[in-house]
């Protein structure tokens, strides 16, 4: 890789990263709240509410800290999909942030890393719903783009959700998935996906 004028760009290797895994309940409120104040400042720009926190909460959390400090967070939520007719058990990954100020050194993959391994220890698959700018990250770690139809189950019944075609990631685990066919995520308040 060159830098300006063709001159060699030296890059620093990256160090390893310790991330570390604990459920909604290990976690205590000021964890917590550390979490959820990174992701309103690397969501800066887009929408990032309460409603976007509580959809991360009751599962597992990848947290990287940095002198103590949060600089990156993931959680992995379990929800039920029905695809193929079958209902999977999903490992469905919400709020992953990286500080701004540290973004491009490894902090994200670490922490989807750890979520993908409890994803193919425990789920029968993983999903998640991109952002343009999260796309890319989810593409290069094998994750693959629902090029299918969304739906979801709602107190009214089943219903498209269109708005959310082409931004649903899926991580196959042990079960068979058709990418091209329908998936049907569960009921919940807020964004459905």
């Amino acid at each position: 890789m060159s830098g300006p004028a063709g001159t060699p760009r030296r890059t620093e290797p990256v160090p390893p990263v310790a991330v570390t895994l604990g459920t909604t309940e290990q976690l205590g409120p000021a964890q917590l709240a550390a979490g959820c104040r990174l992701c309103e400042v690397a969501f800066a720009g887009e929408c990032f509410g309460d409603e976007d926190w509580r959809h991360a909460l009751g599962g597992v959390h990848a947290l990287v800290h940095d002198d103590g400090r949060l600089v990156a967070h993931g959680a992995l939520v379990p929800r039920r999909f029905l695809h193929g007719g079958r209902v999977l058990r999903v490992g469905y990954v919400e709020a992953v942030a990286v500080d701004p100020g540290l973004r491009r050194r490894g902090l994200g993959s670490a922490v989807m890393a750890a979520l993908e391994e409890s994803v193919r220890r425990d789920h029968d698959a993983g999903a998640l719903s991109a952002t343009d700018d999260g796309a890319a990250l989810y593409a290069a770690r094998g994750w693959l783009r629902w090029s299918g139809t969304t739906w979801a189950l709602t107190p009214s019944g089943r219903v498209r959700t269109e708005d959310d075609d082409g931004s649903v990631f899926v991580l196959p685990g042990d079960v068979g998935l058709d990418v091209a066919a329908e998936l049907t995520c569960d009921w919940r308040e807020g964004d459905l996906w």
